[in-house]
């Protein structure tokens, strides 16, 4: 394995005496490369837009969205997914994130799983794996044997593939439909990839669901409408949703929420249309769960009678 090669494994000029700063100024020179993070995702903005359009497709059509990774890029990718059922009411299986040396590697490392080419495809195919699903593969080198496994066999299964990585020219790049490269430079400390490109692939990954979340109808203005109200504070935010949406007071929110089986997205239409529970739900059938179609709809079909 050669590492001189690779951009991420580069010597950072900049903090070749880190060692010999204050805490005061470790710091300082963490959060200046830092800052280069959000620089290079926006250099990849159209690139990420499209792979987006293709994890909104893929669901739509009954498909799954996979993260493969290992050590702090498979991490990364489970907590991604880990956030989407409580935060836009998808089931479990929807989004998943695969880490090479299975559950147990979340916590503490195992030796060697990732330099296993034929791990992913074990677990891709336990997740029985088909051409409907999507699957992004993560790794900052870009060379990671159980990554680039995994969307090899993702591709003779059919399935869409995105590379997400923070090394050019990359051998993940080349064997996926989707190249995110994300040129975050040498790390603070030579090889310390859960710095910068760690943190650059959280943003990309952010974006992936969130976007895609918005595209499948989950989002309201800028309200998570489908948020599953399991705790104190989600359903205390679920109550200032609907009464924000919809202009009512917190005890109508609440009484409409009620109704709707704890629905904000079926109690904001409920609220602002005016009409029950199964006239609401049929409405955001009909506008494919976007509340916005929904509205328009219920608005058109009063135009008609008072016509």
């Amino acid at each position: 394995m050669k590492l001189e090669g690779l951009l991420t494994e580069a010597c950072n000029p900049d903090t070749i005496d880190i060692d010999k700063r204050s805490s005061l100024e470790i710091v300082a020179q963490i959060n200046r490369e830092d800052q280069k993070v959000a620089l290079a995702v926006q250099a990849i903005l159209p690139d990420i837009a499209r792979a987006v359009d293709d994890i909104v497709a893929a669901i739509r059509a009954g498909g799954r969205l996979f993260y493969l990774g290992a050590g702090t890029s498979g991490r990364i990718g489970i907590l991604d997914a880990s956030e989407c059922p409580p935060t836009y009411g998808t089931p479990p299986e929807l989004v998943q994130g695969l880490i090479a040396g299975g559950p147990q590697a979340i916590f503490r490392a195992v030796e060697g799983a990732e330099d296993s080419v034929t791990l992913a495809a074990e677990d891709l195919t336990g997740k029985q794996l088909s051409a409907q699903d999507i699957v992004v593969g993560i790794a900052a080198s870009g060379r990671t044997p159980y990554v680039i496994g995994g969307l090899r066999y993702a591709r003779s299964v059919g399935c869409r593939t995105i590379a997400l990585t923070c090394s050019p020219d990359s051998e993940m790049a080349n064997v996926a439909d989707h190249s995110l490269t994300v040129l975050t430079g040498p790390e603070v400390i030579t090889g310390s990839t859960r710095m910068k490109a760690g943190s650059a692939q959280k943003m990309v990954l952010n974006m992936l669901t969130t976007a895609s979340m918005i595209g499948l109808g989950k989002v309201y203005s800028n309200l998570m409408v489908d948020v599953q109200a399991t705790n104190l504070k989600l359903k205390e935010r679920a109550k200032r949703m609907v009464s924000q949406a919809a202009g009512v007071s917190h005890s109508q929110a609440e009484a409409a929420l009620q109704a709707a089986n704890g629905s904000a997205k079926l109690a904001i239409v409920m609220s602002l249309t005016g009409t029950s529970a199964e006239d609401a739900s049929r409405l955001l059938q009909a506008g494919q769960g976007f509340v916005a179609k929904a509205l328009a709809l219920h608005g058109s079909q009063i135009n008609k009678t008072t016509v």
